[in-house]
Formats: C-alpha cells, sequence, structure tokens
C-alpha cells in the first residue's frame, strides 16, 4: 500500500513538474527508481509508468495551455525569451515532429520551447497526443535507468538515491553549460 502511495506521489511531483518546469522531475524518477532497487525490484517497472505518465499528463495540460494563451501567456511567465531560437525550433518541427519531441524531453531546458513552437505553429492535438507519448515513455526509462545505475552501485538505499540525484544534477547541469557554449559560439565567431 505504501508503494502505490509512493507511486502517486511521484506521478504528482512529475506531473506538476512538467507544468512548473522548477520542479527536478528527473531526479524524482531517478532517486524513486533507486529506491524501488532496493526494495521491490519489480516496483521499478511501476517506477517507468507513474514517471512516464505523469510527464505525459503534465506535457498535456503545458501544451493546451501554450496553445490557449499563446504568445501573451508565454511572456508574462517568461517562457519566452529567445525568438530566433523558437523560429529555429518552428522550423525543426515542420519537418520531423515525433524526432524534435522525443529529443526535447530529453534535453534540460529544451520541452518548453519545443512545446511553445508547437503550439505557436499549430501542431494538430492528434499529432502531439501521438508522438508525446514515447517521448514521455523514453524520457521516463532513460532517468529511471539512471536511477537503477545509483541504486545497484551503492549498498544502501538512500546512497543510491542521492548518487542518482547527483548524477542527474550535474548531467543538467553540463547539458546547460554545453547549449550556452554552444549559443555563444557562432556570435563570437562572427565577431572577428
Amino acid at each position: 500500500m505504501a508503494e502505490l502511495a509512493t507511486l502517486g506521489w511521484l506521478f504528482l511531483v512529475v506531473a506538476f513538474g512538467a507544468i512548473v518546469p522548477v520542479v527536478p522531475t528527473g531526479a524524482a524518477v531517478s532517486g524513486a527508481a533507486a529506491l524501488a532497487f532496493h526494495t521491490h525490484p519489480i516496483t521499478v517497472l511501476f517506477v517507468l509508468v507513474a514517471g512516464a505518465a505523469g510527464a505525459y499528463v503534465g506535457d498535456l495540460v503545458m501544451y493546451a495551455m501554450c496553445r490557449r494563451g499563446g504568445e501573451s501567456l508565454a511572456r508574462r511567465l517568461r517562457w519566452l525569451r529567445d525568438e530566433e531560437r523558437l523560429a529555429a525550433v518552428k522550423h525543426r518541427l515542420q519537418e520531423k515532429q515525433v524526432p524534435v519531441l522525443l529529443v526535447s524531453r530529453l534535453i534540460p531546458g529544451g520541452r518548453v520551447p519545443v512545446l511553445l513552437a508547437a503550439a505557436f505553429a499549430g501542431l494538430p492535438w492528434r499529432t502531439f497526443v501521438v508522438a508525446n507519448a514515447p517521448a514521455c515513455a523514453l524520457w521516463s526509462v532513460v532517468y529511471a535507468m539512471i536511477g537503477l545505475a545509483g541504486g545497484s552501485i551503492f549498498p544502501e538505499p538512500w546512497q543510491g538515491v542521492v548518487a542518482a540525484i547527483v548524477l542527474i544534477l550535474v548531467v543538467n547541469q553540463s547539458m546547460t553549460w554545453i547549449s550556452r557554449w554552444r549559443a555563444a559560439r557562432p556570435s563570437a565567431t562572427g565577431v572577428s
């Protein structure tokens, strides 16, 4: 019964984090997977489902907000910061919808611009609903695997949870630095 409540909380945290992008949803899934590995290993499958379902429901709410609120909502919530990047994402979405949604779910900070671009470009609901399902499932599997790695390396459950969370934070921060470096690189080469 406690596992069911924990899975319910995981679902809620991930769904809320998909709507409010400052919540570390990947760390929540990784930590839950590491804990499940030590307590009831079969529960890891339920962690995958709860994480993917939470991400999916949260993304649907976020997409609905983007579609309904449009650019005015995006500007008010400060989601719309880089119009050039948004235009590039819109172009990529027109060419390859499913791969862009898949990749956006895995790149820290990449999901919100893609959801905005999809909403502003008028990506049909049906396409979004179908294309986002594998993206959320893949995201949940990746973060659960990180948690399983942490859980299998350390003998105590709390050590695996801490290791998984630290690893997620390090990977996310590294990806942020790499993205900033790549964004700054073309402007630096154009100056000379």
